[in-house]
């Protein structure tokens, strides 16, 4: 039944990370390499209604310590369930995906809107309407080729004086 219960607590972790990784993405973006992909799992495998991996190991533990197994999915038998709350009502599925991707949309829109800021504050200000623009570089140097070109100077003599 420990592992079970384990594996509960894994699903409850990923259930949160997925709802609130973006928002934990501000702090640390390198999050992002990892909530991306468990949030599009997460939501796949609800959109197409399939059977949860989580729950069915759970489940499957549960059986195999004997304990009962429970129906309704995680999120019905630990969050909705106690609530009172059906978990497949048409209003507690919009309302658990409006929540979802609600939270997800702000975390994304605000690294969004930071990533702008550094950029923008990376380039150089646009020059105020009716000014000159600063003058350009000039081009680079380019070195003379070597060829053909006059011919030294014969050596002056010596020894004679005049």
């Amino acid at each position: 039944m420990l592992l079970a219960g384990l594996v509960a607590v894994l699903h409850g972790t990923a259930v949160l990370f997925m709802l609130t990784g973006s928002l934990l993405a501000l702090r640390r973006p390198r999050l992002l390499w990892l909530h991306a992909p468990v949030a599009v799992a997460i939501l796949a495998v609800n959109v197409a209604g399939l059977p949860c991996p989580l729950t069915r190991l759970e489940l499957h533990l549960r059986a195999a310590a004997g304990a009962p197994g429970y129906r309704g999915g995680f999120l019905g038998h630990y969050l909705f369930g106690p609530l009172g709350l059906d978990a497949h009502a048409p209003l507690v599925q919009v309302g658990m995906y409006a929540v979802a991707l609600g939270l997800n949309a702000l975390g994304y829109g605000l690294l969004l809107s930071r990533a702008r800021a550094r950029r923008a504050a990376r380039a150089p200000a646009p020059a105020p309407p009716g000014t000159a623009s600063p003058p350009s570089p000039p081009p680079p140097r380019v070195p003379p080729r070597p060829g053909p070109g006059p011919r030294p100077a014969a050596p002056a003599a010596r020894g004679r004086g005049r």
